[in-house]
């Protein structure tokens, strides 16, 4: 199988002949040199297919679906609510969090925010190279900003609050429900005292200090996701 794998959004199915958009023509053909009856993978959240490469013309690539590779993904819903941060982290960030496997991310703006907007266009491009790049099949989803009192009222799920001034560092697997995981990190000004008390009086929750030192966000956004895919796998 081709190494080469692009996110098609449109339907794929057995034999289905179809072209790609200018900007994935140019990748193929341009960056990667693939050539005619070269083999290639298109995914969604439906599958991955091995495609073929029919026609190279000047603005697009044609191709015939001849197998599919793998079924739709069936994983633990995994997500991320975070504090917005400059853009070059928060690309990092995205990337690393796509491939250790977050399903969904949930920007919220806590009082020591300082980014209070993000580009979501942006990084749903980043989100889908992340995807591509990583061998999944499920591109993550990225909420709209949100403060955290939204965030607590409209979402049923197990809150990992990483909490630097929590005593704890070990999670309790009975706790866990059959609702989403969700892994929440504050800004790097840290959790105000109000937010803290906020957060822990939400039902399901469990505190967890996920390092003895003062971890950048991206990094504590890394480090945590480590943490609870070796607990929960």
């Amino acid at each position: 199988m081709s190494n080469i794998r692009l996110f098609f959004s449109a339907t794929l199915s057995a034999n289905m002949a179809g072209k790609l958009d200018k900007s994935q023509s140019h990748y193929l053909g341009k960056v990667m040199r693939i050539k005619e009856n070269e083999i290639f993978s298109l995914f969604n959240t439906n599958g991955e297919w091995e495609a073929k490469v029919l026609k190279l013309t000047k603005n697009a690539i044609e191709f015939k679906i001849t197998k599919q590779l793998r079924q739709k993904e069936n994983t633990k819903e995994l997500w991320l609510a975070f504090s917005p941060i400059k853009s070059n982290y928060l690309n990092f960030m995205f990337q690393k969090a796509t491939e250790l496997g977050i399903t969904k991310f949930l920007p919220i703006i806590f009082d020591r925010t300082i980014v209070r907007e993000i580009n979501k266009e942006r990084i749903e491009k980043v989100l889908i190279e992340a995807t591509e790049q990583s061998n999944r099949i499920k591109v993550p989803k990225i909420e709209n900003t949100q403060n955290l009192r939204t965030f607590l009222e409209k979402n049923k799920v197990d809150l990992i609050f990483t909490d630097l001034n929590s005593n704890n560092n070990k999670l309790n697997l009975k706790k866990f429900t059959k609702n989403p995981i969700c892994i929440m990190v504050g800004p790097e000004g840290d959790f105000s005292e109000p937010e803290r008390e906020e957060i822990l009086s939400y039902k399901g929750v469990q505190a967890i200090k996920i390092n003895e030192n003062i971890l950048r966000s991206e990094t504590a956004v890394i480090s945590a996701i480590s943490i609870i895919n070796y607990v929960i796998n």
